[in-house]
């Protein structure tokens, strides 16, 4: 064991170290003070090292940066090497009580710290440091990957050129993170200079091109992020469970499962509300297969649809044992306690309840939580509907929350607008201008004093003139009236021009203009957002109604029927006969020989024309199809066809005509189904399909294998196949010819010939050679073989069984005794290879037990030469 753990000690050191200690690292900066037309700061790079890795390289005594001018990109100054200032421990700064299965940390953080004079400029600088190889086995993505740590020095953009500033700076300590457990983790920062912080996730960044500890060109800005694994993402380091607190940087909710997770988080910084910088760290956390026994329950919990609130301890460890409730509500008596892991506790009147958990009462681990339990139903969040508005002009947001336990004391309005921090209100009933078309996702957060509290997410629609339209364009005759429409009832409209119109501020006005006229109506909203459309009304004196010819049709089928017309409605009759009468085409289905149908076209109940219009039927053809369904392979099928006067055949094959009513199939190989189209010249312009097979029938007659042989009196046990009716020709030394399975004593070499035939007259032949060998029964094995040659003679070595039933096996061996092949197959054979490989060429001894046709066992053995 102990030379083993060397050896693998011995292995970890000549691995090439990549800097696989590294688990994270800030950039930090603070103001010196001012030069010419600059400003001079201090830059401090942190490196955290988990000293528990396993032949992880100390922290690097020199490391490289690069400061870039995010302007243009630019490298400032060439790559700047600094060295390792200070080496301090990590501290655990948060752990469970009673741990089981306790984790083991030890890091710690070096500071590098430089200064350096930067000019003004208007976006800042970059001051970046990049290495290769995250640590394995990392759970949530980057496993082996590279990382970049980098800061942002602030440019004029955001900070004044009298202005200094020192970035945030988070907190250096851990926390024991035990699996799918609750947990707290500190990701706060302090800031010098007073500045307001906000915390989020965000993409840890990759290495770039880095490829060892001491890489010495880092690249600028922008940086790619990890490859995270599925379930997890930037956003959601540590899952789904697990948030960030935006104003304190705390990082708490149910841990993962068991493992090391990269966590990164900017921390953006505000000066009076405005945006000055952000700042990153990125670490990987350790989540630990350890378990505590604890009481924990939100601080605060309300309930606001019922009086029946459900209970659990948020950890649902197996150490906690046992489970003392009381729920604050002694008016409900005995149900006040619960000693159930999971209880329900019906409240008696609403109210705030203080809540106690005790887990394991009475044991060292016991633990205690209290959690306030505001009980308050009828609560019903909702704002009013918000109508699509013009850009540039005020939305108003309104409140629709009721709630039986007043009052609503908080009103939080997100309005949705992206890359803005501005567009929020703390008022009820706000409003907020858009200045931009689009849809917007609000967020509203609305809660009473009672701790109801709910979040809705109502869209807004910003177009650029109202939503309003009017009629469509028409058609009148002079006689008539029309009355115009829009889609409005609030705002003012004003029609355009004022001819023959009853009221030009109607929505909905009455005209009658005698001449093609254009009305545009003007609208305006109650907001003040306008908008306008157009109608334009044409005027005829008459309806113009023209129809196409008469139609004939195929009886069963449906036809659609042609206007051209500047009508506008329509009434057809045979309505039982027509799919929507109202249409200007519509589809008719008659049976008659035939029909006659009419329409009214109308423009108005004024103004309208008549018309006829005759459809005629003609019965489909019926074809009949008749013809040879059953032919031998060889010959002809004759095919016929009647029931009209055009004909056409598929597929072509084997026809010697596809155009007339009796073709030939011409000796098709195989069974097939021809379709014959048939038409007529009646006026049916459609054809009728009809299919008929032509069924093909082979025969194979197989006698057997093409050769045999035999011993002199040995019986062969001829067998036949292929039809209903046999015949072995000659009957020579057969015991019955018209048998499928005579037998025969041969005396001589001899041919049969076997005719089957069936019951529709269909024949086929096949023969066999019967080899008669005047010895007796035995093996027979021959002295040598050429395996390997082209010529493909003599490849295998084969024992001839003549008169044998069955061969028990048959062995070849090495000269000193080792089996190289085996079979019990008659006419199998060695192809001189073993396990693949081709032998050399030499003496091989073979063995061979048989049985004769006779019964008799028959022994043989001998040797055989392989010839390459």
């Amino acid at each position: 064991m102990k030379r083993a753990l060397i050896l693998l000690l011995f292995c970890f050191s000549i691995i090439p170290v990549f800097a696989k200690h590294i688990t994270g690292g800030e950039v930090i900066y603070d103001f010196i003070g001012t030069g010419t037309n600059s400003k001079i700061y201090r830059v401090t790079l942190r490196l955290f090292r988990d000293n528990l890795t396993m032949g992880g390289a100390p922290l690097p005594s020199t490391v490289t940066l690069g400061i870039f001018n995010i302007d243009n990109g630019t490298l400032i100054g060439g790559y700047r090497v600094v060295q390792q200032a200070s080496n301090q421990p990590v501290l655990v700064i948060y752990s469970p009580p009673c741990l089981t299965n306790p984790p083991q940390f030890d890091y710690s953080v070096g500071y590098y710290t430089f200064d350096i004079e930067l000019p003004n400029n208007s976006n800042g600088y970059a001051v970046t440091f990049q290495t290769c190889c995250r640590v394995d086995g990392i759970t949530n993505g980057g496993s082996n990957e590279g990382a970049t740590y980098s800061g942002t020095i602030p440019g004029l953009n955001t900070l004044a050129l009298a202005q200094s500033d020192n970035s945030a700076r988070f907190v250096t300590g851990i926390s024991i993170i035990c699996y799918q457990k609750p947990f707290l983790l500190d990701f706060s920062a302090t800031d010098p200079d007073g500045d307001s912080l906000a915390y989020s996730f965000v993409d840890a960044y990759n290495g770039g091109d880095a490829q060892d500890a001491s890489f010495a060109a880092p690249a600028p800005p922008p940086y790619g992020p990890i490859t995270y694994y599925a379930g997890f993402s930037g956003l959601t380091p540590l899952g789904p469970g697990a948030t960030i607190n935006s104003t304190t940087g705390i990082i708490s909710g149910m841990a993962p499962a068991a493992g090391k997770y990269v966590v990164s988080v900017v921390v953006r910084s505000f000066r009076n509300g405005q945006f000055l910088t952000e700042h990153r760290k990125d670490f990987i956390v350790t989540v630990a297969p350890c378990d505590y026994a604890s009481a924990d329950l939100d601080i605060t919990k309300s309930t606001c649809d019922g009086l029946t609130v459900n209970f659990h301890n948020n950890n649902s460890s197996a150490l906690n044992l046992t489970f003392d409730w009381n729920f604050g509500d002694p008016a409900s008596g005995t149900q006040n306690t619960s000693t159930q892991e999971f209880p329900q506790h019906p409240f008696t009147a609403p109210g705030d309840y203080t809540v106690r958990l005790i887990v394991n009462a009475g044991t060292p681990c016991a633990d205690t939580a209290y959690s306030l339990q505001r009980v308050w139903p009828g609560f019903h969040p909702a704002f009013a509907p918000i109508p699509p508005t013009c850009k540039d002009v005020p939305v108003q947001f309104s409140d629709a929350t009721t709630t039986d336990y007043p009052p609503i004391n908080y009103w939080f309005w997100d309005f949705g607008v992206l890359n803005l921090s501005n567009d929020t209100s703390r008022l009820q009933n706000p409003t907020y201008t858009y200045s931009t078309v689009g849809t917007y996702n609000v967020t509203f957060i609305v809660a009473t004093e009672k701790g109801c509290r709910d979040t809705l997410f109502p869209t807004v629609t910003i177009v650029d003139k109202p939503v309003f339209f009017i009629t469509n364009d028409t058609l009148i005759c002079t006689v008539d009236t029309l009355q115009l429409h829009s889609n409005v009832s609030t705002g003012t409209i004003t029609w355009s021009p004022n001819y023959m119109i009853n009221d030009i501020h109607s929505y909905n006005p009455l005209v009658s203009p005698d001449v093609p006229t254009t009305y545009t109506a003007t609208y305006s909203d109650p907001s003040g957002c306008t908008g306008t459309d157009q109608v334009f009304v044409n005027v005829v004196n008459d309806v113009t109604l023209l129809s196409v010819n008469d139609t004939t049709i195929c009886r069963t089928d449906t036809a659609m029927l042609h206007l051209n017309t500047d009508a506008l409605y329509f009434t057809w009759t045979p309505a039982n006969l027509i799919v929507d009468p109202t249409v200007q085409n519509p589809l008719v289905f008659p049976n008659a020989p035939l029909t006659v149908f009419h329409v009214k076209a109308s423009i108005s109940n004024k103004c309208f024309k008549e018309k006829d219009m005759n459809v005629r039927t003609v019965p489909y053809p019926v074809p009949l199809v008749s013809g040879d369904n059953k032919i031998c392979y060889g010959t002809n099928a004759q095919l016929h066809a009647s029931g009209g006067s055009i004909y056409l055949w598929t597929p072509p094959a084997y026809l010697n005509s596809t155009t007339i009513p009796d073709p030939v199939s011409v000796k098709p190989k195989q069974t097939i189904t021809y379709t014959v189209s048939v038409s007529d010249t009646l006026g049916c312009p459609k054809a009728v399909q009809k299919s008929f097979t032509v069924n093909v029938i082979r025969l194979y007659a197989d006698a057997g294998p093409s050769d045999t042989s035999v011993v002199l009196e040995q019986p062969l046990f001829l067998h036949g196949t292929g039809g209903t009716t046999f015949l072995w020709t000659p009957a020579t030394y057969l015991d019955n010819p018209i048998s499928p399975n005579p037998v025969s004593q041969p005396l001589n070499n001899i041919k049969y010939t076997l005719t089957v035939s069936d019951e529709n007259g269909c024949t086929d032949t096949d023969t066999i050679n019967v080899k008669v060998f005047f010895l007796p029964p035995s093996i027979y094995v021959p002295s040598a073989f050429t395996p390997g040659k082209k010529d493909a003679i003599n490849d295998i070595f084969r024992p001839i069984a003549l008169g044998i039933r069955s061969l028990e096996y048959f062995r070849v061996y090495t000269r000193w005794g080792m089996l190289i092949y085996s079979t019990n197959q008659i006419n199998a054979g060695w192809d001189g290879t073993y396990k693949g490989q081709p032998q050399d060429p030499g003496t091989f001894v073979w063995e061979a037990h048989a049985t004769d046709y006779k019964g008799k066992p028959v022994y043989k053995k001998g040797t055989v030469i392989l010839i390459r």
